[in-house]
């Protein structure tokens, strides 16, 4: 092996000898915190996220050392594009601005987020696409289909608004995905008279309260199971939500379930 890489007996039983560098030592214990928040956000969090969610707990530590780390050890999120870019996407969607940005939020039904996610049955991606209002962060929409598509996000918007009615001023907030992009989608939060807003191009916590909400509701009920019909996920899906919003409590507000902080103002 010494005469295969050009290295002598005596360099390599000394390197040996040495043991592991205080640089690997660090790595090892790097590694755990990244597979301990990988695993954590059902392995959808690539190195972007992943090194966002250390710098919030006081890592110190560069994104491509997160990127090498996890590319080393076959740590990839499970995400994939569904479209191709094409000339004018980025010019298109700069037309909309983050309006939520530093916005205080004083009651119900001023700012509504959404966002879509990846779930599994029978080895087959389903998403879930949710409504959820800002202030108390409750669930008020959603939507379980086979396709990441925009009629998927409309449907869980015509939900919200059935279940919440029209108000003057209100926004809704998304990423920059093309399911809130589409044409169709912006008609209709103009019928409801729905101002859209999407996340800052490059920034990737704008949405941080639906990502939060996604990364709560698969800890607690999805990381654990296999489903094995659609019936059983949209049975788990419906009991959940309803257990979210009146009797799971959140620091954020004060201890108490979204609709028990609704009730309280």
């Amino acid at each position: 092996m010494c005469r295969v890489y050009g290295v002598s007996p005596r360099s390599y039983y000394s390197w040996l000898e040495r043991g592991k560098s205080l640089r690997e030592i660090e790595d090892q214990l790097l590694l755990k915190r990244i597979v301990y928040e990988f695993d954590k956000s059902d392995e959808v969090y690539g190195s972007p996220k992943i090194h966002n969610e250390l710098k919030k707990q006081g890592v110190v530590v560069s994104e491509k050392r997160v990127a090498r780390l996890m590319r080393e050890n076959g740590l990839r999120a499970k995400k994939s594009r569904i479209y191709r870019c094409k000339p004018g996407t980025q010019r298109f969607y700069k037309g909309i601005p983050n309006i939520i940005w530093r916005q205080e939020v004083t009651g119900p039904n001023q700012i509504w987020v959404g966002d879509i996610t990846y779930l599994k049955v029978n080895e087959e991606w389903r998403y879930l696409a949710v409504v959820l209002d800002l202030f108390s962060r409750k669930i008020i929409g959603w939507a379980l289909g086979k396709r990441k598509s925009a009629s998927l996000t409309m449907k869980a918007l015509r939900r919200a608004v059935k279940h919440r009615g029209r108000h003057a001023g209100l926004i809704f907030h998304s990423d920059r995905g093309i399911e809130y992009g589409a044409y169709e989608y912006r008609e209709l939060l103009d019928t409801y008279g729905i101002r859209q807003s999407m996340n800052r191009v490059g920034v990737m916590n704008d949405n941080v309260y639906i990502e939060s909400f996604f990364q709560q509701f698969k800890t607690e009920r999805i990381k654990t199971r296999d489903f094995t019909s659609d019936w059983t996920l949209r049975r788990t899906i419906q009991l959940y939500m309803k257990w979210y919003n009146e009797i799971r409590s959140h620091s954020s507000i004060g201890y108490l379930s979204p609709v028990e902080y609704e009730c309280s103002i």
